[in-house]
């Protein structure tokens, strides 16, 4: 039964429809689907039906209040999810024949390194690469691994450690963390500091799901359970905190010279722990065909965060 089905789908399915088809599948919404492709609810909704008529399959069960995927629906989805990486992949082979890093590129980069990396690495890119043409896409390490795995990425900059679930690691940049203290705090002027001697109840994080929280917890030895002062979405709120004299946080080297411009009302003080702390990689499929040219940029943001650093 199901070997039919595959005939059916690589003889009768369109790539418009294999993209609309998970995209209902990914939101369990025609509406937001249909936004997510940029067509509209009735051309979506038509392409689907028309698809499950010539697949005499019913690949969604839907009412006005939600969207299931059947059971065979699934197992037709799984397929027409690798359809579409391997027609990814014959594009990423033609585009990657050519000159290296001479083509369009997708990256991702998690929001505690892109406002740090982003502005040191972006014009020695533009002047070295000048027909490569970015797209650049901030999110957290879990939504840009997902999005490599599914090709809706070439690639992206996360730290490790980090579960990459069959992606490959490309490491470019390791550094420690430093923690950073109000003038009147009691860690002032410290060179250094051990983790044991940091007050946990004043110590401030960026919230749960930043993988930067937790290669901090790891570093310091500290219990995830553990009550913090108060938690924050970025950095620089972080820092601003600091700054009033409500606590402390660690930051990341590469940080360092972009949060903190004013050091006068400021203590630095390197976490005196077994390191590196964290390390930076470009991440890629394990297939992607455009491996040399992300080894290329891996020596390239190589070189120049060493030459600033």
């Amino acid at each position: 039964m199901f070997d039919l089905i595959n005939d059916k789908i690589i003889h009768m399915l369109t790539l418009k429809q294999i993209e609309y088809a998970l995209a209902v599948a990914k939101n369990l919404h025609f509406k937001k689907a249909a936004d997510e492709c940029f067509i509209s609810p009735s051309t979506l909704s038509n392409a689907i039906s028309e698809l499950e008529a010539h697949l005499q399959v019913k690949i969604f069960e839907r009412n006005n209040k939600k969207v299931i995927v059947t059971n065979l629906g699934q197992k037709i989805l799984d397929k027409a999810k690798q359809i579409k990486l391997d027609v990814h992949h014959i594009h990423e082979l033609a585009k990657h024949d050519s000159q290296a890093l001479n083509y369009n590129l997708s990256i991702g980069i998690i929001p505690t390194i892109s406002p740090y990396f982003l502005p040191l690495i972006l014009p020695k890119i533009e002047k070295k690469f000048s027909n490569i043409n970015l797209r650049i896409e901030e999110d957290q390490s879990d939504s840009l691994t997902h999005k490599v795995r599914e090709g809706d990425l070439d690639m992206a900059i996360i730290a490790l450690p980090y579960d990459l679930n069959g992606l490959v690691s490309l490491k470019f940049w390791e550094e420690d963390f430093y923690l950073i203290s109000n003038n009147k705090n009691k860690y002032h002027e410290k060179a250094e500091i051990k983790a044991n001697q940091l007050d946990q109840s004043q110590l401030m994080l960026l919230d749960e799901g930043h993988c930067l929280k937790d290669h901090i917890l790891d570093a310091c030895n500290f219990l995830p359970s553990a009550k913090y002062s108060i938690k924050a979405s970025t950095l620089n709120t972080l820092i601003q905190l600091v700054k009033g004299n409500m606590g402390t946080t660690l930051v990341p080297k590469m940080a360092i010279n972009e949060l903190i411009n004013n050091k006068s009302e400021l203590s630095i003080s390197h976490l005196n722990e077994p390191g590196p702390h964290r390390e930076i990689a470009l991440v890629v499929r394990k297939n992607y065909a455009g491996m040399d040219s992300a080894m290329s940029l891996v020596k390239f943001f190589k070189n120049s965060l060493n030459k600033v650093n």
